[in-house]
């Protein structure tokens, strides 16, 4: 066991932020492909399907709360808010095993997505927690490969849950698909309490004198107060230069998941495709895929830089959305509707692979917990925001006009990067580099 220390192996360093987020794909994957797919196969509306899926991801918008109490609190001899990571996995995997109360999906929702919204709340408090371990324990260097291994695996349990629990689903009922979930998820949480991320870290923790004997004695200045971390939370988010970066990268992501919902509505409830088939090959090819662009992506991030990388992501995907669309009529054909859920699948990690450095580039120092977790809790609130306004918006349009608006939308995102001030990026770093120095 001395060899597992995160500060000292990269190659640990990327088993471990990747089977971290196997372990938070593997629910999301089950909710919001298999049974999301599920209710609509059995005749849901898409208000319905839709007010489901923002509620399982209304969760994931609180990390702006969970940010400055894991920096805040962070202290722990089995490793800096490793105890965060443990307890919310330990708390996720009893949440997961209470979906067993759910006998009938369809006439039970209302408790379906009040069970799934508990195991949501712990499950972000954990991500949350885990991007602010990998933020202190990556070098830079490694940060374009490290988030594509964090990104391959949330699509890796992505994978699982949405084509192996959707087959256990049909073929073993949605009980059995609650026991599978539940084992993973706890065969995972005793593989955390063996790797440590210093090695003066220790596997267990103690109680009573002993915890507070080693415990040290930090100043203000090592452990600033919660009103502190959030003055400083609220001054690096509305900051001009990550502010206007932070709003592309998010209206980037709405865009991708609007199209991405309505598009999977339309192949079941217009064309007629079973929903097994359409979580299926979501979980298959579309997720082996996706984890090939993230490998190739991260270390384009790494060498290219995550600017150039984002410009050719929004540009590839505005085209892609505006031709797709425009071809409509051909959806019908299989292989234009298999083409258009690969590339659905393609453009969350690819948005990901270009934004995710860019984003902890503009972390700073004491804060850089809180700081990247509210801006994943932004992007969760655009993508449940896309959830909710899809269930309405199909009600009073089409998919491929959706479609046509969400091209255009990320063509405008394209032009605006395109006409920043060509000065803002070496202005933004030296900003970014300010706190540092003074810190």
């Amino acid at each position: 066991m001395k060899s597992l220390v995160l500060r000292d192996s990269a190659r640990l360093r990327y088993f471990t932020f990747f089977y971290l987020y196997v372990m938070q794909g593997i629910p999301s994957g089950f909710a919001l492909t298999a049974v999301y797919n599920y209710l609509i196969g059995q005749g849901l509306s898409a208000r319905a399907v839709g007010s489901f899926a923002a509620t399982v991801g209304l969760p994931w918008t609180f990390q702006f709360v969970w940010g400055p109490l894991i920096d805040k609190y962070q202290y722990s001899i089995i490793g800096h808010r490793k105890q965060w990571v443990v307890l919310t996995q330990l708390v996720a995997v009893a949440a997961s095993l209470s979906l067993l109360l759910v006998h009938d999906p369809v006439r039970e929702l209302t408790l379906l997505g009040v069970v799934f919204f508990v195991h949501s709340v712990f499950a972000s408090i954990q991500d949350a927690s885990v991007d602010a371990i990998a933020i202190s324990v990556v070098p830079v260097a490694e940060r374009g490969r490290v988030n594509a291994f964090m990104r391959a695996g949330s699509l890796a349990g992505w994978a699982v849950g949405g084509a192996a629990l959707s087959y256990l689903l049909h073929h073993g009922g949605f009980g059995r698909a609650a026991w599978v979930q539940s084992l993973v998820l706890l065969a995972f949480t005793v593989l955390t309490f063996f790797i440590k991320l210093e090695r003066t870290d220790r596997l267990l923790p103690q109680f009573g004198a002993a915890q507070r004997t080693d415990r040290p004695v930090l100043t203000e200045e090592e452990n600033p107060s919660l009103g502190w971390l959030f003055r400083e939370l609220w001054h690096s988010i509305v900051e001009k230069h990550s502010l206007r970066a932070f709003g592309i990268i998010v209206l980037g992501y709405m865009s991708a998941s609007l199209f991405g919902n309505a598009f999977n509505f339309h192949l079941i409830h217009t064309i007629g495709w079973a929903d097994t088939f359409l979580s299926t090959l979501q979980g298959t090819w579309g997720s082996i895929l996706s984890f090939g662009v993230l490998m190739v992506g991260g270390v384009l991030a790494d060498r290219l830089g995550a600017s150039q990388l984002q410009r050719w992501v929004l540009l590839a995907l505005a085209t892609f959305l505006l031709l797709f669309s425009s071809l409509s009529s051909l959806w019908v054909v299989p292989a234009m509707g298999i083409a258009g859920v690969m590339m659905g699948s393609l453009a969350d990690p690819l948005l990901s692979v270009s934004a995710m450095p860019l984003l902890m580039a503009y972390c700073r120092p004491k804060i850089e917990g809180s700081q990247f977790t509210t801006y994943m809790a932004l992007v969760n609130l655009c993508t449940v925001t896309a959830s909710y306004l899809n269930g309405w918006l199909l009600e009073v349009t089409t998919a491929p006009r959706i479609g046509l608006g969400c091209g255009v939308l990320l063509m405008g995102l394209l032009l605006a990067l395109y006409r920043l001030d060509p000065n803002s990026k070496a202005a933004a770093q030296a900003q970014l580099t300010a706190p540092a120095a003074a810190a």
